[in-house]
């Protein structure tokens, strides 16, 4: 009788937690037939899980939480005590749908959810191409130091510095093109941090109100603050 009342309990504060949550990620892992899913989010440089899920046949998924504002969270997926992959993706309230591959977990997934995942996906096509580049240069680099070429390295150094410079200005022209998303912050704290405290300035400047007192936006304020203090 105990054990029955304890059962109960808890499926009574899962279902709590559930009617009380403003976000739901929702999904499929296709030839998951057993493993855990895991909702989870950074706090304090660390990621703490947030709400997670056994998988024993059935490859979909559920899980949920209640957000203060829209944020980065990351769907992981644990097989056999293993962690398979980690799926970051901006979340915001309602629903998100991430539907993906136990084979290609990270690399296969499907997204569909926020307008700000959708600036972050379009972000990150462009950085593709900026890695792309850099694995060329990478490239070019070792055959200059085998072959002991000293032009040609000195030549791939500078074109690295201006990869890497071009790449700094594209995120800071795409979050001064979004300062009405909760994206433009985002990516001045989590891509360019060490960029020149005027460039920083000049993001923070240009958000709107509403995105200043985001998550992000306050995150910025803060590494602006202690940046000035150096």
């Amino acid at each position: 009788m105990k054990r029955f009342v304890f059962i109960l309990s808890l499926l009574f504060v899962a279902s709590c937690a559930k009617d009380n949550s403003n976000f739901t990620l929702k999904g499929s892992i296709k030839n998951l037939k057993k493993g855990t899913v895991y909702l989870q989010r950074i706090d304090d440089t660390v990621l703490v899980t947030i709400d997670s899920l056994k998988i024993n046949g059935e490859p979909e998924f559920e899980l949920h939480t209640n957000l203060e504002g829209p944020e980065v969270l990351y769907l992981a997926l644990d097989k056999n005590g293993k962690e398979s992959g980690i799926i970051p993706f901006f979340a915001d309230f309602g629903t998100t749908e991430i539907n993906t591959t136990l084979k290609n977990f990270y690399l296969d997934a499907k997204i569909k959810g926020s307008k700000q995942q959708e600036k972050l996906e379009e972000y990150n096509k462009m950085m593709d191409r900026f890695k792309d580049k850099n694995l060329e240069l990478i490239k070019n680099n070792l055959e200059a130091r085998r072959s002991q070429d000293s032009l040609l390295m000195d030549s791939s150094y500078k074109e690295y510095n201006n990869l890497l410079l071009r790449k700094y200005l594209f995120t800071i022209n795409y979050a001064m093109n979004n300062k009405d998303s909760e994206i433009a912050p985002y990516l001045a704290v989590s891509e360019i941090s060490d960029a020149s405290v005027k460039y920083l300035d000049t993001i923070n400047n240009a958000l709107t109100p509403e995105i200043k007192s985001s998550k992000y936006g306050k995150a910025l304020q803060k590494l602006i603050a202690e940046r000035k203090k150096q």
